[in-house]
């Protein structure tokens, strides 16, 4: 931009910084064709914002194929004007699941390990979830469209469990469940700085995690209302042509 506009590479600089312009950074996002996403948004909204009485909501979803990864050398410790150090390789030791339901109003997580991420998993994290919860308590399941919440036994299961609400996030709109946050915060700020020699030392290392977080948790808030989101997707979708 300095040679087209001929200033200075430090006036481009400031210039960046006045309007809080950073071409260095983007982040992923696509547009929802979900013909039904605005009804969507509004109910899972008006769950976050406005959560009924005497009911519990829970958001759920898998983090798939967890990576038991482990550096090929020891990194230096942090130190003073240093941060700590990891190798950019690592070795592979396989992969396990965190099936997980957040608890919107308290930030409890009932979270699950398994080796593989199927529908037969994922109806068995059901039933682990629907026992451990009042029998005679209201649940609303906030959860995305992954196929493995959609099958036959799932859907009967549930048609069974008559206790059970159900809410789809709209398709391409994940971000819209908050245990999302909770496997980011999981990821970044512990499992990224970890390393693990095999699959059941980084499950022992998740279940710490779990435990350890359940002893203080704090709910995720939501504050975007739902007329807010549709707006700033109605902006995005003009800037696309859409």
């Amino acid at each position: 931009m300095s040679r087209e506009t001929g200033i200075s590479p430090a006036s481009v600089m400031r210039i960046w910084h006045a309007f809080g312009i950073k071409p260095h950074l983007e982040k992923t996002f696509k547009l929802s064709t979900d013909p039904l996403f605005v009804d969507k948004v509004q109910d899972i909204v008006g769950l976050y914002l406005n959560p009924p009485d005497r009911a519990l909501v829970l958001c759920v979803d898998e983090k798939s194929q967890i990576q038991a990864l482990n550096r090929t050398q020891p990194g230096l410790p942090l130190a003073p004007g240093n941060p700590a150090t990891r190798t950019h390789d690592y070795k592979r030791h396989g992969t396990t699941s965190l099936f997980a339901a957040l608890d919107v109003a308290t930030g409890e997580v009932i979270g699950r390990l398994k080796r593989q991420h199927r529908s037969v998993e994922f109806l068995s994290f059901l039933k682990e979830v629907d026992a451990s919860l009042p029998a005679d308590v209201p649940i609303h399941l906030i959860m995305d469209n992954y196929a493995t919440h959609k099958t036959d036994k799932v859907k009967a299961w549930l048609a069974a469990h008559p206790r059970y609400s159900i809410h789809f996030t709209p398709t391409s709109a994940s971000w819209m469940n908050l245990v999302e946050r909770f496997f980011s915060t999981l990821s970044e700020k512990w499992i990224k700085r970890q390393a693990h020699v095999s699959v059941k030392d980084l499950e022992a290392s998740i279940e710490y995690y779990l435990e350890t977080y359940n002893q203080n948790p704090k709910p995720f808030r939501w504050h975007k209302k739902a007329d807010e989101i549709l707006g700033s997707v109605a902006r995005a979708a003009k800037a696309l042509g859409k």
